[in-house]
């Protein structure tokens, strides 16, 4: 399948999205809403994906399209694109740069296509599950081999025992070079370009998931739900590392 009208499409979503998205971000005065699940969300985050279902309406109107805001259209067609206006939401109201859009192109119900954009930091992540290019240029996963040297990344620490083994989750951070929560999707992008090796999150939803899976293994890197099975639809779990950490981070999870 020739994917490079769908990249190039791509590539126009996550600019014309990322031009909406930025004079809302770090304004003092921008008002934030609460939903049911009591997470946040803004004008920005509605806004952009009003602006993408659109776009995509108007270019493939017989195309379906599984969003965060706005719910499902055509979900079971052949092509699906899945978005996450900001992912990272809880980090853009509060002025750091950890976050990005999220769009994926799904083929028969598979992500085939994925980006992570950070408008504010004018990076643009693109993965077809062969390659990835950050701004045009390859991208790969680095070649860690150890825990004790890698670089550990979630979202929020406080969901691993909330949600998963919690002292299985510490014992596991507290062997890694470096723990952090540069998460959400900006810690795959991290992941993805070489400047870490481990991407943990306990809870997600599918939107979050699926650009992601075609951009990390675009770089070379493994990525499944904490029990080694595919990351998407079904998973709400998401390990993602390099292919020489992987077996093992899964294996600590369980321990």
């Amino acid at each position: 399948m020739d994917l490079a009208p769908y990249r190039s499409f791509l590539t126009d979503l996550a600019v014309e999205s990322g031009d909406f998205i930025r004079p809302y971000y770090g304004r003092p005065d921008l008002a934030v809403e609460r939903k049911g699940d009591a997470s946040p969300v803004t004008a920005a985050d509605r806004g952009a994906e009003l602006l993408l279902r659109r776009r995509i309406a108007e270019r493939y109107p017989d195309h379906g399209i599984i969003g965060e805001e706005y719910g499902n259209e055509r979900a079971e067609a052949e092509f699906t694109w899945v978005l996450d206006p900001i992912d990272g939401t809880k980090s853009f109201i509060s002025a750091v740069p950890l976050w990005g859009t999220l769009i994926a192109l799904l083929y028969q119900g598979q992500p085939v296509l994925g980006c992570i954009h950070q408008p504010i930091l004018g990076q643009l992540l693109i993965g077809d599950g062969v390659s990835a290019s950050l701004n045009g240029a390859p991208v790969r996963c680095r070649a860690t081999t150890r825990v004790e040297a890698a670089t550990i990344l979630t979202s929020d620490h406080l969901n691993l025992g909330r949600y998963q083994d919690g002292p299985a989750c510490e014992r596991l951070l507290g062997r890694a070079r470096l723990a952090r929560t540069w998460g959400d999707c900006y810690g795959y992008l991290l992941l993805a370009s070489g400047h870490a090796d481990v991407c943990l999150d306990p809870i997600m939803n599918p939107w979050d998931i699926a650009a992601l899976i075609p951009v990390v293994r675009g770089a070379g890197g493994v990525i499944t739900d904490w029990q080694g099975g595919p990351a998407y639809p079904a998973a709400h779990t998401v390990a993602a590392a390099t292919p020489a950490l992987h077996a093992e981070v899964l294996a600590a999870l369980r321990a």
